[in-house]
């Protein structure tokens, strides 16, 4: 090996190091993990005690079902309500841009306890402001917290809040790397603003807002703060638990690490099966 490449290995080695040891080495050894039976002492390999319950499993059955459920009613409003924000930021009628960006991406730096807690007054049943507002319009208070129908409402809601903004910043900056010239084209051949949006606008946007949406799979199947700190550890009755949370309940309080584990690799499993299909769907769809 050349002199100049060992120097920049020698460089790179604590780097490198650091990433093995607490990247690459737990990822293995979370797979491994996986197919012992940990709830004995020593642990012992057994792929029946892990692997075998995860698919007989009620409670993970449960999970999926309530993280599709999110994935596929969150995520497509989540981009269409992004795409819809990008266009509008991108307006050149639109006045202090610089601080509509800023007020939209905020969300995402805002603590996830702290921006729970005003979910959860906002929906509270006695004096939340939703239900104010219910009530104005003459009907029943909803009990946000006690039926899981709801319950899962709140949580789409509140992902929805946090992460739109976030996209459409990203979205954003594939809007402003279109040419000014196509537009101008299209206005000259009398193509109107909404035919501008969906022949040119969509399908130049297309490969920023698959990216958007293979992100926004793998933090759905990741997600885990929400239905913790809302609706207060997935209730009612494990109505809004989801793959992170189980995981979480698995590993962390039961301390059952080899399911834990199987849960996990389960949910990358799952996450990279999805974000593949929405890369097929949108390659076909060119």
């Amino acid at each position: 090996m050349p002199v100049r490449n060992r120097s920049a290995y020698a460089f790179l080695a604590p780097y490198l190091l650091v990433f093995a040891a607490f990247w690459v080495w737990p990822i293995i050894n979370s797979f491994l993990i996986s197919f012992q039976n940990t709830r004995i002492n020593p642990w012992k390999f057994s792929f029946q005690a892990n692997w075998g319950r995860l698919f007989a499993d009620p409670a993970f059955y449960n999970a999926v079902y309530n993280t599709l459920v999110i994935l596929v009613i969150q995520v497509p409003v989540m981009i269409a309500l992004a795409t819809i924000m990008a266009v509008l930021l991108n307006s050149p009628l639109l006045k202090a841009r610089a601080l509509f960006r800023f007020a939209f991406f905020a969300p995402v730096v805002v603590g996830e306890v702290a921006y729970a807690a005003v979910f959860r007054l906002m929906f509270n049943l006695d004096f939340g402001i939703i239900n104010k507002l219910i009530g104005v319009a003459g009907l029943a208070p909803v009990s946000w917290f006690d039926n899981a129908n709801a319950a899962m409402v709140v949580i789409v809601i509140a992902v929805t809040w946090r992460w739109a903004g976030y996209n459409a910043i990203i979205i954003l900056a594939g809007l402003q790397s279109i040419p000014e010239d196509v537009y101008e084209a299209a206005t000259l051949d009398r193509v109107s603003k909404l035919q501008q949006f969906f022949h040119i606008t969509l399908p130049l946007l297309k490969p920023i807002i698959l990216f958007c949406v293979v992100l926004s799979v793998i933090g759905t199947m990741q997600l885990f703060a929400e239905p913790f700190l809302i609706t207060n550890r997935g209730g009612p009755g494990g109505g809004t638990e989801t793959l992170g949370l189980l995981l979480y309940r698995q590993g962390f309080t039961s301390l059952n690490f080899g399911y834990a584990s199987a849960i996990a690799y389960t949910m990358a499993a799952l996450a990279v099966a999805i974000s593949l299909l929405n890369l097929w769907v949108g390659r076909e769809a060119k």
